[in-house]
């Protein structure tokens, strides 16, 4: 059921638009793809989500395999029934968690991880197959191969050493998930690493390309300094398959969004703007003063907005602006009601999906440059 078909080129840049089909729907593209860590968008039903606009949200595999569990996720009919999301969904293969994980909870070796729940310390073991069969069960539409990610900071050789076994480890993804996925429910993103430097990199994208996935997917993408990442991008994308969707993993700022979908990139996904919503930070179009340098938010939590009778972006058409004042949100989060983490992450995905849905009218119209320098100059 899957298939990626490229709308529109833009004519002065790689940016594009498509659509990716899978069996519980269709993802048009380029898009920001919401994170469900634990089955749900934390404060927000899954209503509200298709209210706002979204297409599409991503699942966490190592939280979900330890809490409920894959198989009583399978058991309550995956993912989509489990949480009431009847629209395409992504997993990711739970390896950014499992490495992520501090104090000795986390080994290593080319057979797999071998890990420490962060919940009870109880001991567990992933390995590319644990992962293809966990989300297997899970159920979802797009799924992740499991991959080493490794600290920013890594040297060549680590990095060197690590590329040879994502690379092992992306092979025998593939194979297990072929012989799981015989009903072609789901397709496999390959992912493409190799750190810092440009050599592997390329290297690496040429191996997961000519491995046959159904997209590719870039990871250990640094958010500082942002022109490094950038090189990095780009010159991973010219070893690309252009005929396939790229996902880049864990990317939510603004001005990332717009150079990344300049280069070509199809789908992010990141936790920026629902976490930062439950600390008080809200998101404002340029016309309402967001630019770089504020990173496109302010916080409400500030005492200037106790009495402000202004929504929170007067430029913003979404639910939130049109009912509510910065002084109700600022008396909620001071007040710790939980309706204030609604409010927040409602208006701020609101504020995403609104600029994604303008990038993809502006790449169809030809526009996307002039779209980008109104944003991001």
């Amino acid at each position: 059921m899957f298939n990626f078909r490229i709308k529109h080129k833009a004519q002065n840049s790689q940016a594009r638009t498509g659509i990716i089909s899978t069996s519980h729907g269709k993802i048009n593209t380029p898009a920001f793809i919401p994170v469900a860590t634990q089955a749900t968008v934390k404060a927000l039903t899954p209503i509200q989500l298709e209210e706002i606009g979204f297409e599409a949200v991503l699942c966490n595999t190592y939280h979900l395999y330890l809490r409920p569990g894959a198989a009583l996720v399978k058991k309550m009919g995956g993912l989509q029934k489990f949480m009431a999301w009847n629209k395409p969904l992504f997993t990711d293969s739970g390896g950014f968690q499992v490495f992520s994980l501090k104090n000795g909870l986390c080994e290593v070796n080319d057979d797999g991880v071998t890990f420490k729940s962060h919940i009870d310390a109880s001991k567990h073991i992933f390995t590319p197959e644990k992962s293809m069969q966990i989300q297997r069960k899970l159920g979802a539409d797009l799924i992740f191969a499991f991959d080493q990610c490794l600290a920013l900071n890594a040297d060549y050789e680590t990095t060197k050493k690590s590329l040879e076994r994502t690379h092992a480890w992306a092979v025998r993804s593939l194979r297990e998930f072929k012989r799981l996925n015989k009903d072609k429910k789901q397709a496999l993103y390959g992912i493409v690493q190799g750190g810092r430097f440009l050599e592997l990199r390329q290297k690496s994208a040429k191996f997961i390309s000519s491995l046959g996935f159904d997209a590719i997917g870039i990871g250990s993408i640094f958010g500082d300094p942002k022109d490094e990442s950038r090189k990095i991008v780009e010159h991973t994308l010219k070893f690309l398959p252009p005929g396939k969707p790229k996902h880049l993993l864990g990317i939510g700022a603004v001005e990332d969004i717009f150079t990344y979908v300049e280069m070509g990139m199809d789908t992010f996904d990141c936790v920026l703007p629902t976490r930062l919503a439950r600390v008080g930070y809200i998101y404002i179009r340029p016309e309402s003063g967001g630019k770089p340098e504020n990173k496109f938010r302010y916080r409400i939590t500030t005492s200037k907005f106790k009495s402000d009778k202004k929504p929170l972006d007067g430029h913003c058409d979404c639910y939130v602006c049109q009912n509510f004042s910065r002084a109700y949100l600022h008396h909620l989060f001071k007040a710790e009601e939980l309706l204030s983490y609604t409010l927040a992450t409602y208006h701020n995905l609101y504020f995403f999906a609104r600029m994604m849905r303008e990038i993809r009218e502006s790449i169809e119209k030809d526009k996307f440059r002039e779209l980008k320098r109104k944003w991001v100059k």
